[in-house]
Parts: C-alpha cells; structure tokens; sequence
C-alpha cells in the first residue's frame, strides 16, 4: 500500500491541534490514524498528540493478522486512552476539559478496519466514486437523522461544532469499527473536519480521482481547497490506495 498525509493550521487558528501518524506492527499490518483535538490553548494539542503517538506505538508492538483480534485491541485501547485522558487533564489546570476526536484504519491484505469517535472522518473511492465510511457523532448528524435539518443546512447550523462522543472529557468512550473488503486501488481517506466543513463530497471526489496527481499532491490539492474556502479550522488529511494486484478471494 501507499500512504501520503498532509496537516495545515489553516488561515484562522493560532496553532494546529490536528494529529497524524502511520503505524506498522510486528506483523507488517499498516495502521492509520488522525486525532483533531478539542479544548483550551493547549488542551486539544496534547489530547490528539497523545492519542496518535500512545496507541500508535502499542500498535507496533502487537503482532496479530487477524480482523476480530484488531478490532478487539483497537476498541480497547481508545477506552484505555480515553482514561489516560482524563486523568492527565484533571493533574493540570491547563489541560482540564480536553479531548479529542480520532479516526483510524488497520490495513490488511484484503480487508480494512476502521474505527472513528467524533467527527473526523474516513471516506473511500472506489472505481471512481466516493463514499462516507463513518458516522459523525455530532448534534448536526443527530438532528438530521430526526429530520429536523438537512444536511444542506447542517453546513451552517449554528451548533454545528458540538460533538457528542469523544474520547477524553467523559468516562464514555465507545468508537464505532467496522470491517470492510478491499479491492484492486482503492482509495482510503482519513481526514478531520477542518476539510469536510470547508469543501464538499463532490469537490473531494474529484481531486481524488485524478490519476495525474500523486497522494501527496491530492493531499496539497484539498487542503489548499479548505483554505480557499475559508480555512476556518486546522486541516488534516491522509490517504491510502491498496495495491493494484490485490486480491479478494
């Protein structure tokens, strides 16, 4: 597989509280991950930066194969993070109220896992089409599950930020994992919302798509599209195409 990724501040934040990493175990399983942090100056940094660099090395230190096994592990390490967490949050005046969101995949010959909390995301093209993996947890998505909003006004409702699952902040953490089949070039995007508040499904997938362009260059060509926009919030984006001879059987 390839993996190209790419975190900007944006044009209206002082400091990026975006996270992004890329793991391998012992199993040579790839393992990617993006936490957009949530509270005070400080507070979301250290949230997103621990959960990316706390489960990621305990990811290289594992050495299943298997997709329950992971997904087993992964469910369990985002509630022990989220009470590592709280409990540095509640050691610093600082710190206090800080949380993060987190979105991540574990990549396997056939198949990807992905798990998310929060509302970063994770979309996948593929033969050419784009398709939203995950389920933001947020009041937005709520009410537009109940039919009280569109999703064309949840673009700019105005609580639109209020996320309701997040690890740190309180004792319920519970993320959402999901096991999909890969086939022959697809594409997998993580991604905070500092992207899909500022640029839609349609503009990502069309950048996407483009086979001249490196991941890196798709990566530049969509941040640089949120900050076109506005750039209202730090932006964060990774990318994983799975190798062409991949099989299915």
């Amino acid at each position: 597989m390839q993996v190209a990724s790419l975190s900007d501040i944006g044009r209206q934040r002082e400091t990026n509280q975006d996270y992004v990493g890329n793991f391998m175990n012992k199993a040579e399983l790839g393992f990617t991950i993006v936490a957009d942090g949530i509270g005070g100056h400080r507070g979301g940094d250290v949230a997103s930066s621990m959960a990316v660099s706390h489960i990621g090395t305990r990811f290289e230190a594992t050495r299943f194969i298997d997709p329950a096994t992971a997904a087993k592990w992964l469910a369990s390490e985002v509630r022990q993070e989220n009470e590592t967490i709280i409990e540095k949050a509640q050691q610093y005046r600082d710190l206090s109220g800080m949380g993060t969101t987190l979105v991540a995949a574990i990549i396997f010959p056939t198949q990807f896992l992905v798990a998310n909390i929060g509302d970063s995301r994770a979309y996948l093209l593929r033969h050419q089409e784009l398709a939203q993996l995950t389920e933001d947890h947020s009041l937005v998505n709520e009410l537009i599950k109940l039919g009280q909003i569109t999703e064309a006004d949840a673009r700019t409702y105005p609580e639109k930020n209020i996320i309701t699952r997040t690890l740190g902040i309180n004792d319920e953490a519970d993320a959402d994992i999901n096991l999909y089949r890969a086939m022959p070039g697809d594409l997998l995007m993580l991604c905070s919302d500092g992207l899909t508040n500022m640029v839609t499904d349609d503009q990502i997938q069309a950048v996407l798509v483009q086979s001249d362009r490196s991941l890196a260059e798709k990566c530049q060509r969509l941040i640089d599209l949120a900050n076109e926009a506005g750039g209202r919030d730090n932006i964060t984006v990774l990318l994983v195409e799975t190798d062409r001879e991949v099989t299915t059987s």
